[in-house]
This record gives C-alpha cells, sequence and structure tokens, in this order.
C-alpha cells in the first residue's frame, strides 16, 4: 500500500482548552474524503513520525499558536536542528531534521498555525478558538481538496 501523498498532522492536548485545536482540525477533515490525505493526531510530534514523512508530497502540521495572527497563519518550516534534550517532544522542525540525520528526504512542509487564547487543564475550546478553527478549516478544506469534491460523512458533527 503506497502513503498518501499529503500527511495533514494534529498536535495537540484535548484535555487543555484551545490546545485541543490540532486535534479537532483532524476529527473534523477526517469526516470528508479528501482524496490523496492521510491524517495523524497526537499530544506532541515524536522521533517516530520520520517513518510517515517518507514518500510525501507534502506534510501539514497543524497546532495551536498561543500569539500570532488571527485567525490562523500558514506558512512554511524547513529542517532545523532543535535545542531539546529529548526525542519525546519535537518541533516540526527538528522532526524534518531528523528525517535528514535518518537519510530521509523531508518532504516540502507547511505549519497551520490556528491562534488560541484558552490553554488551562480542563477548559474547554474558547469560542475565538472555535471561529478561528471554522476560518483554517474552510481555507485547509480547499487547499486539500482536489478535482473530486469531498463529500461528508454523515456521523460526523458540523463543528466543535
Amino acid at each position: 500500500m503506497t502513503a498518501a501523498p499529503v500527511l495533514v498532522i494534529g498536535i495537540g492536548n484535548p484535555s487543555r482548552g484551545d490546545d485541543a485545536l490540532g486535534p479537532l482540525a483532524i476529527e473534523r477533515l477526517q469526516c470528508l474524503d479528501l482524496p490523496g490525505v492521510e491524517l495523524l493526531t497526537d499530544f506532541q510530534l515524536q522521533v517516530e513520525y520520520v517513518l510517515d514523512l517518507r514518500d510525501r508530497a507534502e506534510v501539514i502540521f497543524v497546532d495551536a499558536a498561543a500569539s500570532g495572527p488571527a485567525p490562523f497563519a500558514f506558512a512554511p518550516v524547513t529542517a532545523a536542528a532543535d535545542a531539546s534534550v529529548s526525542s519525546h517532544a519535537l518541533s516540526p522542525a527538528a522532526l524534518l531534521h531528523a528525517c535528514r540525520q535518518l537519510d530521509i528526504a523531508p518532504p516540502p512542509a507547511h505549519v497551520l498555525a490556528i491562534r488560541g487564547h484558552a490553554f488551562e487543564l480542563g477548559a474547554a475550546l474558547s469560542p475565538e478558538a472555535a471561529d478561528h478553527l471554522e476560518a483554517a478549516l474552510g481555507w485547509l478544506t480547499g487547499r486539500l481538496a482536489t478535482a473530486s469534491p469531498p463529500q461528508a460523512h454523515r456521523d460526523c458533527p458540523a463543528g466543535p
């Protein structure tokens, strides 16, 4: 089985308010039939994701941002060594750098940073972040859609 050309990875902790934006984006994208797109989600990036990046046309990391433009920013990311001392939590740039260290060509990559406001443990998604998620998903779905329009599954929620 061949890997889908585009990989979208949602990063975040659903128990920490707006930090859930990455996983919520993936949950919503799973409800669409997006040809050529594979979806993953996790609390944080780990070195094992290097294997998922092989032979990709593109990878998009979706994460909450505590600062930056609202509703979201979309920017390229390139391989760069990280100052962290652990391989258990990597930045997107560090993950791409790990690809190079393992002689795997890192794919073109972007970060979709969705602006959040409340990151407290046990908090619900803030109304502002819910609006930002809708804007980001509208934009991202349009970018990922190919000639075949996505089809929503009946059992998927309409919004956060």
